[in-house]
């Protein structure tokens, strides 16, 4: 059985056809990654530099097409104009990153008698299987296949079905600086993922949590690693500036549409006893409405469409949720009457913690104020949720960040900076659900994708 052929729509319009391309078969994937195989053995045999040559031409390729990149973004999935350039920028940023640190010492020495050296090295481990979402269509596909490839891997690159173009896109930049086979895009849904995850050597996925159980329980024995949901908190204290915080909270919010696993989907505000909890409500939704919504192509917008019809009633669905439990909508809470799946950017108030929408994952413009009594109860109602992503606390008070950034379960905590937002120098995860296996990027990523072994060079035998 194979998926059906793969459509990618303009979100903003989707009568506009980006691309249509059929799945790929398993038969396909299988004869993609026996290519890859065997260009994977030349390309680790090559000298060092010449795999930091090829990345860094790479490089080079992505920025000369960096206009082209950014309005395909703009075009297939919907990302605002300003967001679109920085992740082009990112996406060379990233190249050149792994490029440099393809030249990074690949193992240590250890105490050995005189005559013996002894040693662990880093090895490439074959095949990455990837499988990527769509909302960074560039800089996730990078962050995974580049330091694959630095490492001497090849790759198989499974895209979201809605950023089909910017990955084959991607794979003919690539494609004419690196080996023939070496990298190879594999459009297609679940049965195409499925194909890549039994043909890989290791394999890193993002996407949903769902999706992400499914791909550990198919890749067996092999390396996998998974970054899956978020839920994610941000905690403000009393003491935190009201309207500084609420621009920094309203953009981590919804920006993009909401449509980053690391956007900020609970707001947690600590109260002074003085009605603080309303004030700086009032003050986020404030920040809400005066950001830029409309086009991705227009200059000055924040927030554009989601990515799809089932996305845009999901966001309505919550708002008219959070009422019926109670809650109040302090601002959006409906579609605008225009062509696309735009939403307008919701935010509620008034709902219950435990409740499903302050619970699960929107994945859209919309978030939840919550109010609590003290910093104890507002880490019990941040860490309350399966999920454990990404946190941030606002504070003016070095002592309480700290002890609050120590006892948040996140894997990546903010203080006095939005939630959205990764430095791809760093490592990035999540714990509890959020995340599975090692950490992605920067010096991190040598652990997925490369494997230890340990040599003993005896001179006394000889």
């Amino acid at each position: 059985m194979t998926d059906a052929p793969v459509r990618s729509s303009n979100p903003a319009r989707p009568g506009d056809l980006v691309v249509e391309v059929p799945a790929t078969s398993a038969a396909e994937v299988a004869a993609a990654a026996d290519a890859a195989r065997a260009a994977q053995q030349e390309w680790a045999a090559q000298p060092p530099t010449a795999r930091a040559t090829a990345l860094s031409a790479a490089a080079d390729a992505v920025a000369a097409a960096s206009e082209e990149l950014t309005a395909l973004m703009v075009r297939e999935v919907g990302k605002p104009l300003v967001e679109a350039r920085g992740e082009a920028a990112r996406a060379v940023a990233i190249l050149r990153y792994y490029a440099q640190q393809v030249l990074d010492p690949d193992g240590e020495t250890y105490p050995a008698p005189g005559d013996t050296l002894l040693m662990a090295r880093r090895r490439p481990r074959g095949v990455a299987g990837l499988i990527t979402p769509w909302n960074f269509p560039f800089a996730i596909p990078l962050w995974k296949a580049a330091p694959a490839l630095a490492f001497g891997n090849a790759v198989l690159l499974k895209p979201a079905p809605e950023s089909t173009g910017c990955a084959l896109r991607l794979a003919e930049l690539l494609g004419d600086v690196l080996p023939d086979g070496l990298l190879a895009v594999v459009p297609g849904g679940a049965e195409t993922g499925q194909a890549v995850v039994g043909q890989a050597d290791v394999v890193s996925f993002t996407g949903s949590v769902a999706a992400g159980a499914k791909v550990r329980e198919a890749a067996g024995a092999v390396p996998v690693q998974c970054e899956m949901g978020g839920q994610n908190a941000s905690v403000v204290l009393p003491d935190a500036d009201v309207d500084g915080t609420a621009a920094v909270l309203a953009g981590a919010a919804m920006g993009y549409a909401g449509q980053k696993c690391t956007a900020t989907s609970r707001v947690v505000v600590v109260d002074d006893g003085h009605g603080f909890t309303e004030r700086f409500a009032d003050a986020f939704a404030t920040a809400v409405t005066k950001l830029g919504t409309g086009a991705p192509e227009e200059d000055g917008v924040t927030v554009g469409p989601v990515i799809s019809e089932r996305a845009r009633d999901a966001v309505l669905a919550a708002a008219r949720e959070a009422e019926g439990s109670g809650g109040r909508v302090l601002t959006g809470g409906s579609a605008p009457q225009r062509e696309g799946w735009f939403v307008e950017p919701t935010l509620v108030a008034g709902v219950d913690p435990d409740a499903r929408v302050a619970q699960e994952e929107v994945f859209g413009p919309f978030a939840a104020v919550l109010g609590v009594q003290d910093a104890d109860e507002a880490v019990r109602v941040a860490n309350g949720v399966r999920y454990g992503l990404a946190a941030a606390v606002f504070t003016r008070d070095l002592g309480h960040a700290l002890n609050l950034a120590d006892r948040l379960d996140a894997g990546l905590v903010r203080v006095n900076a939005a939630t959205s937002g990764v430095d791809f120098y760093a490592p990035f995860g999540g714990v509890k659900e959020s995340s599975y296996g090692p950490r992605e990027q920067g010096k991190a990523a040598r652990d997925l994708y490369t494997q230890v072994h340990t040599v003993t060079i005896s001179g006394g035998a000889a």
